[in-house]
């Protein structure tokens, strides 16, 4: 299955890239990377779909009076960035909610004036430092937990054990720049973990409470 979707996945992967920063500059291929996330490579595809369909579908019926990012986690959307209005912000919401294959979306946007360029690029910064460090602490794969940087504000996602959430969290929140941490992470436990076939550094002796957040 991961081999079929690998030519659908180049033609997806770079709206990924933020959130892979480490893997990226590190030389690792389009399937590389799906191989060593957590999701489906079916999953991982589609999330790429979704981030495309949902980026389109605001930009034809909102324009540039938005600026809006998509990011994706297994079929979960975050919508970050600004609008001109609380009704704005609703319809964004609206339009994330009817893409197809979405299960849920998460409206982070903020009624404020647009992001400057500066501003952006300090987010950017702020992204691939938050993705050095888990790559530098060497508690979990940072291929684990996708990282949104908006305003200074980090949103992290991911399929995760508990012990490798509180980890992230704990990172990026004494990163550099970083105003807020904002956990959309999915736990799962030890268990599960291990039946995706990925390394966990979770104490297999503790139980993991599902779909936790803070």
């Amino acid at each position: 299955m991961r081999r079929l979707a690998l030519p659908l996945l180049l033609a997806a992967v770079t709206a990924g890239v933020q959130g892979c920063f480490p893997f990226v500059a590190g030389g690792m291929t389009a399937g590389a990377l799906m191989m060593a996330d957590r999701r489906s490579s079916g999953t991982y595809v589609e999330d790429e779909g979704i981030e495309l369909k949902i980026g389109n579908r605001i930009s034809e019926q909102l324009g540039d009076q938005v600026h809006v990012n998509v990011t994706s986690y297994n079929r979960k959307a975050l919508i970050t960035g600004e609008v001109p209005s609380a009704e704005i912000k609703d319809k964004v919401g609206q339009i994330a909610a009817e893409v197809p294959n979405v299960t849920g979306v998460h409206n982070e946007v903020q009624v404020a004036g647009i992001s400057s360029f500066s501003a952006r690029s300090s987010d950017t910064l702020i992204t691939s430092k938050v993705k050095a460090r888990f790559v530098d602490g060497k508690r979990f794969s940072a291929n684990w937990v996708k990282v949104t940087t908006e305003a200074g504000v980090v949103y992290l996602m991911g399929l995760v054990t508990q012990q490798e959430a509180d980890d992230a969290i704990e990172l990026a929140r004494t990163t550099s720049g970083v105003t807020k941490v904002v956990n959309l992470m999915e736990i799962i436990s030890y268990s599960q973990a291990k039946e995706l076939g990925t390394r966990s550094n979770d104490n297999p002796g503790v139980p993991s409470p599902n779909n936790t957040a803070r």
